[in-house]
């Protein structure tokens, strides 16, 4: 059982608050439920008697805290090539509410990205496991949104620099501003 202002995780919205217990009568059925605070200021109503049940657990403690970036520090896992069953495999993935599978199918998701781009369903899914994984790690490390997305992109955006920097496609790169002069086609310094 939770108590009001435990901070717990509700899979596939992310971490929130307890902030009361009520008795609501639903359908003509009584039931306990938690009221959670999740973020962006909604509201999620939980039946008590379910909530380990369909998953809601606590957030993880601090030493978990770097577990999880240890995940975001190491190479993507392998994922399937067709995007349809890549899509399942991340979703059954999100709906446990394990915070380092979570982490692995954001940090899968981003190398995706940076390497090819991602599908509009995975960029969806993308944005809501970030968000599901930040609203964890701000309430477990008592962080900002802002400082937590931060760190949690250098990370990512480390790792993938290490496992994937000689696989980047070679970009041409001007190293020289020569000015143009449309008046006479000159390289910009008057006669």
């Amino acid at each position: 059982m939770f108590n009001i202002g435990d901070k717990i995780v509700y899979p596939m919205h992310g971490a929130g608050r307890i902030c009361s217990i009520e008795e609501k009568d639903i359908l003509k059925e009584k039931q306990t439920y938690y009221i959670l605070e999740m973020p962006g200021e909604v509201k999620v109503m939980v039946p008590t008697a379910k909530a380990e049940e369909i998953g809601v657990r606590n957030i993880i403690d601090k030493d978990s805290v770097s577990k999880v970036f240890s995940v975001l520090e190491k190479d993507e896992t392998v994922m399937d090539k067709n995007w349809n069953k890549r899509y399942r495999d991340n979703m059954d993935k999100l709906k446990t509410g394990d915070i380092y599978l979570i982490a692995d199918v954001v940090r899968n998701l981003s190398f995706k990205q940076k390497e090819k781009g991602l599908s509009t369903g995975e960029k969806k899914m993308l944005t809501n496991a970030k968000q599901i994984l930040v609203s964890e790690l701000v309430l477990a490390e008592n962080s900002s949104i802002d400082e937590v997305e931060q760190l949690v992109d250098n990370k990512i955006n480390t790792s993938f620099r290490m496992f994937h920097s000689e696989e980047l496609p070679k970009q041409n790169i001007v190293n020289k501003f020569i000015p143009f002069d449309s008046d006479n086609n000159s390289t910009g310094t008057d006669a």
